[in-house]
């Protein structure tokens, strides 16, 4: 049962200023705290997504990160414990521009504010998101820190000063952070469905090992509906390990930061899986990571790609993908070597968006087939690790 939320007098709420943005060239954005009062420090970019923000704030490759939401209906559907993308929230503060008002939806738990509040994630209404936007459109995405005090009181000199202070995403290693200590097998849930939610997968006939530099759960829940075993291990788990759970292919996950500082431990284990011959497939962080161990080199980006709508041009089949994405890394296209294969591009910028090896079982893409939240005309891909997988255990077995 959802409780009712006490309606608060507009015009008071707006002299308040329980909030405050604090960006690096010392902009200052006022506004409503809400969720957990506190102060967090991280990249501030921004999300185009119409729906789906539960999903994306539970997504561990925002660590580190601020979420501008452009879109200004957030928190209308509530909360509820069936959308989180991993058990842990890693997102630094959301920012948006209306009150959140009471959830209207049938799955819906808790209000959007108490479930920030139980996740300690700090946030901010009432500020003008567009102009936020084309702030970080035009002069890229910035360090900025956050605050939510109840007395409306803020040490604007200290808040500054944090974020100064702070190194931001470029050469740091999150992967490690947000990665799971432990190896563990996925439960075998499927993608939810609206007739029947969530159901168990009693199939299971490849075994796959995804290596988490910051695993999404949909992710894992679409190997269940291929029928696929997942086992999950640690970003730091060495080739060795890897093989001796007889994996049938290997997944690099999505995942937070800078690729080359967590390419630093992560290129060799994947350069001994590629020359075991193992069906390789990577998502996000683990596209950028195969593309370091190929030989290429990553930058970071301006402002990133974050949203729903993203169109993908795939330029074998020649035709076009609206693709979920969330990266503030990119491949440097002159950097990739002669036997790597650009398979898809950026309608909106250019950027590579995926890459095969041209001799072996080996792909990767920079968005998110998986969506949660977004479209799904990409699922095709995981399809073809499996099909990937099968023609290898048939070479195996003749």
């Amino acid at each position: 049962m959802i409780k009712k939320e006490k309606k608060i007098n507009s015009q008071k709420i707006s002299q308040i200023h329980t909030g405050v943005l604090v960006l690096e060239n010392k902009t200052i954005y006022r506004g409503i705290g809400i969720g957990y009062q506190g102060t967090a420090t991280g990249e501030v970019c921004f999300n185009t997504s119409l729906t789906g923000y539960q999903e994306i704030i539970s997504d561990p490759s925002y660590a580190g990160q601020i979420i501008n939401f452009t879109f200004p209906h957030i928190g209308n559907v509530g909360t509820n414990k069936e959308d989180h993308e991993s058990d842990k929230i890693w997102t630094k503060g959301i920012i948006l521009n209306s009150e959140i008002t009471s959830p209207s939806n049938y799955r819906a738990l808790a209000n959007l504010d108490t479930w920030l509040k139980k996740n300690k994630i700090v946030g901010i209404t009432g500020l003008d998101t567009r102009s936020l936007t084309n702030f970080i459109r035009d002069k890229g995405a910035p360090k900025g820190t956050i605050s939510f005090s109840n007395t409306g009181k803020f040490n604007i000199n200290k808040l500054t000063n944090l974020t100064i202070k702070w190194n931001g995403l470029k050469n740091l290693d999150l992967a490690e952070k947000v990665s799971t200590k432990k190896n563990y097998i996925w439960s075998g849930l499927k993608t939810w469905k609206k007739e029947s939610g969530f159901i168990k997968n009693k199939t299971k006939s490849l075994n796959v090992v995804a290596i988490d530099y910051g695993i999404k759960k949909n992710i894992l829940r679409y190997f269940s509906d291929f029928n696929c075993k997942v086992t999950i291990v640690s970003c730091k788990t060495n080739a060795k390990e890897i093989l001796k759970l007889k994996p049938h292919g290997i997944f690099l996950s999505n995942g937070p930061g800078d690729p080359a500082a967590t390419g630093k431990y992560a290129i060799g284990t994947i350069k001994e899986l590629i020359k075991k011959e193992m069906p390789i497939f990577g998502i996000c962080l683990g596209h950028q990571i195969l593309a370091l161990t190929l030989g290429a080199k990553t930058k970071k980006m301006k402002l990133g790609h974050r949203g729903a709508n993203h169109p993908v041009k795939n330029l074998i089949k020649n035709n076009v993908e609206i693709t979920s994405q969330n990266h503030g890394f990119e491949i440097i296209k002159e950097s990739l070597p002669k036997n790597i294969e650009v398979t898809h591009k950026s309608l909106f910028d250019n950027c590579i968006e995926g890459i095969r090896l041209k001799n072996k079982p080996v792909f990767s893409v920079q968005y998110h087939p998986e969506s949660n939240p977004g479209p799904q005309d990409s699922v095709y891909l995981f399809q073809e690790f499996i099909n990937n997988m099968k023609k290898n255990a048939k070479k195996k077995r003749s």
